[in-house]
Protein backbone atom coordinates (compact mmCIF):
# COMPACT_ATOMS: atom_id res chain seq x y z
CA UNK A 1 0.00 0.00 0.00
CA UNK A 2 1.51 3.36 -0.65
CA UNK A 3 2.13 5.93 1.89
CA UNK A 4 1.37 9.63 1.70
CA UNK A 5 4.08 11.77 0.91
CA UNK A 6 5.01 14.34 4.11
CA UNK A 7 5.81 17.79 2.88
CA UNK A 8 7.27 20.51 5.13
CA UNK A 9 8.41 23.76 4.05
CA UNK A 10 10.15 26.57 6.29
CA UNK A 11 10.08 29.67 7.72
CA UNK A 12 12.90 32.13 6.79
CA UNK A 13 11.74 35.23 8.02
CA UNK A 14 13.88 35.15 10.48
CA UNK A 15 16.52 35.01 8.23
CA UNK A 16 16.09 37.71 6.09
CA UNK A 17 19.53 38.22 5.20
CA UNK A 18 20.94 34.46 4.60
CA UNK A 19 23.30 33.99 2.29
CA UNK A 20 23.77 30.21 1.01
CA UNK A 21 27.02 29.19 -0.86
CA UNK A 22 27.94 26.16 -2.41
CA UNK A 23 31.51 25.64 -3.17
CA UNK A 24 33.63 22.60 -4.96
CA UNK A 25 37.07 21.50 -5.78
CA UNK A 26 37.43 19.66 -8.79
CA UNK A 27 40.53 17.30 -9.29
CA UNK A 28 42.46 18.58 -12.62
CA UNK A 29 45.66 16.05 -12.13
CA UNK A 30 46.20 13.24 -10.60
CA UNK A 31 48.11 15.42 -8.16
CA UNK A 32 45.04 17.35 -7.44
CA UNK A 33 44.40 13.71 -5.56
CA UNK A 34 46.43 14.78 -2.49
CA UNK A 35 45.56 18.31 -2.62
CA UNK A 36 41.93 17.68 -2.23
CA UNK A 37 42.39 14.96 0.70
CA UNK A 38 44.35 17.63 2.43
CA UNK A 39 41.31 19.88 2.34
CA UNK A 40 38.39 17.48 4.35
CA UNK A 41 40.77 17.95 7.89
CA UNK A 42 40.83 21.56 7.40
CA UNK A 43 37.54 22.34 6.44
CA UNK A 44 36.49 19.97 9.59
CA UNK A 45 38.50 22.09 11.85
CA UNK A 46 37.40 25.07 10.75
CA UNK A 47 33.48 24.13 10.87
CA UNK A 48 33.71 22.08 14.69
CA UNK A 49 35.00 26.16 15.07
CA UNK A 50 31.80 27.15 14.54
CA UNK A 51 32.31 30.17 12.53
CA UNK A 52 30.45 33.12 13.51
CA UNK A 53 27.39 33.06 11.57
CA UNK A 54 27.63 29.45 10.13
CA UNK A 55 23.95 28.52 10.22
CA UNK A 56 24.96 24.85 8.60
CA UNK A 57 27.35 23.11 6.72
CA UNK A 58 26.95 19.90 4.52
CA UNK A 59 29.43 18.13 2.26
CA UNK A 60 28.78 17.26 -1.28
CA UNK A 61 29.64 15.06 -3.93
CA UNK A 62 29.50 16.36 -7.22
CA UNK A 63 31.55 13.36 -9.15
CA UNK A 64 33.71 10.53 -8.89
CA UNK A 65 35.51 11.06 -12.22
CA UNK A 66 36.73 13.68 -12.47
CA UNK A 67 36.66 13.64 -8.67
CA UNK A 68 34.78 16.80 -7.67
CA UNK A 69 33.47 17.23 -4.53
CA UNK A 70 32.31 20.70 -2.00
CA UNK A 71 29.87 21.76 0.41
CA UNK A 72 27.02 23.88 1.06
CA UNK A 73 26.83 26.56 3.73
CA UNK A 74 24.25 28.60 4.74
CA UNK A 75 25.23 31.92 6.52
CA UNK A 76 23.37 34.28 8.55
CA UNK A 77 24.80 37.26 6.80
CA UNK A 78 26.82 38.50 4.15
CA UNK A 79 29.32 40.43 6.67
CA UNK A 80 29.70 36.90 8.61
CA UNK A 81 30.64 34.79 5.47
CA UNK A 82 32.91 37.87 4.30
CA UNK A 83 34.51 38.28 7.70
CA UNK A 84 35.27 34.35 8.11
CA UNK A 85 36.56 34.09 4.26
CA UNK A 86 38.97 37.13 5.04
CA UNK A 87 40.61 35.67 8.61
CA UNK A 88 42.65 32.70 8.74
CA UNK A 89 42.26 29.62 8.48
CA UNK A 90 40.71 30.77 5.05
CA UNK A 91 42.69 33.68 4.39
CA UNK A 92 45.97 31.01 4.67
CA UNK A 93 44.12 28.43 2.24
CA UNK A 94 43.54 31.22 -0.32
CA UNK A 95 46.98 32.38 -0.55
CA UNK A 96 48.55 29.33 -1.30
CA UNK A 97 45.99 28.05 -3.87
CA UNK A 98 46.36 31.47 -5.95
CA UNK A 99 50.20 30.78 -5.85
CA UNK A 100 49.49 27.38 -6.67
CA UNK A 101 46.17 25.25 -7.20
CA UNK A 102 47.54 21.79 -6.73
CA UNK A 103 46.56 19.73 -9.81
CA UNK A 104 42.88 21.27 -8.64
CA UNK A 105 40.15 23.87 -9.79
CA UNK A 106 38.07 26.05 -7.13
CA UNK A 107 34.64 27.52 -7.73
CA UNK A 108 32.02 28.90 -5.71
CA UNK A 109 28.61 30.08 -6.58
CA UNK A 110 26.29 32.58 -3.91
CA UNK A 111 22.91 33.07 -3.52
CA UNK A 112 21.19 35.78 -1.51
CA UNK A 113 18.11 35.62 0.51
CA UNK A 114 17.25 39.61 -0.40
CA UNK A 115 18.40 39.21 -4.22
CA UNK A 116 21.53 38.92 -6.38
CA UNK A 117 24.13 35.97 -7.06
CA UNK A 118 27.86 35.54 -7.86
CA UNK A 119 30.29 33.30 -8.22
CA UNK A 120 33.98 32.74 -8.92
CA UNK A 121 35.89 29.92 -10.86
CA UNK A 122 39.44 29.29 -10.48
CA UNK A 123 41.36 26.72 -12.82
CA UNK A 124 37.92 25.33 -13.57
CA UNK A 125 38.80 23.84 -17.31
CA UNK A 126 35.61 23.08 -18.15
CA UNK A 127 32.18 25.06 -18.21
CA UNK A 128 30.13 24.52 -14.87
CA UNK A 129 27.49 26.47 -12.94
CA UNK A 130 26.86 29.79 -13.97
CA UNK A 131 29.73 29.30 -17.02
CA UNK A 132 28.03 26.96 -18.39
CA UNK A 133 25.05 29.01 -20.00
CA UNK A 134 26.00 32.74 -18.94
CA UNK A 135 28.53 35.55 -20.35
CA UNK A 136 31.82 34.99 -18.37
CA UNK A 137 35.50 36.65 -18.37
CA UNK A 138 38.11 37.52 -16.21
CA UNK A 139 38.03 38.39 -12.66
CA UNK A 140 39.50 41.74 -12.73
CA UNK A 141 38.19 45.40 -11.78
CA UNK A 142 34.93 45.37 -10.11
CA UNK A 143 34.75 41.18 -11.01
CA UNK A 144 37.60 40.66 -8.59
CA UNK A 145 35.57 40.53 -5.50
CA UNK A 146 32.02 38.95 -4.46
CA UNK A 147 31.46 42.24 -2.84
CA UNK A 148 32.06 44.46 -5.62
CA UNK A 149 30.29 41.46 -8.21
CA UNK A 150 26.99 41.68 -5.57
CA UNK A 151 27.43 45.95 -5.42
CA UNK A 152 27.22 45.49 -1.98
CA UNK A 153 28.04 48.87 -0.24
CA UNK A 154 30.12 49.89 2.35
CA UNK A 155 33.50 48.02 3.44
CA UNK A 156 34.96 44.94 4.65
CA UNK A 157 35.56 44.26 8.18
CA UNK A 158 38.93 43.03 6.92
CA UNK A 159 41.16 43.34 3.66
CA UNK A 160 41.41 40.87 1.16
CA UNK A 161 43.98 37.43 1.33
CA UNK A 162 45.33 38.40 -1.36
CA UNK A 163 45.29 41.32 -4.20
CA UNK A 164 44.33 41.28 -7.31
CA UNK A 165 47.86 42.09 -8.57
CA UNK A 166 48.98 39.08 -7.04
CA UNK A 167 46.85 36.82 -9.23
CA UNK A 168 47.03 38.78 -12.52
Amino acid sequence: MASKVKRVTVDLSSYPDLVVIYLGMRVNRLGGVKTLMKFGPKIAAAVAAKPDGLLLHEPLTYSLFPLHVGMRQYWRDFASLETWARSMPHQKWWIDFVRDSGGTGFWHETYFMRGGMESIYDDVPVRLGFTAFAPNGPARGAMFSARTRLGVKGEPNAASPVTEEEVS
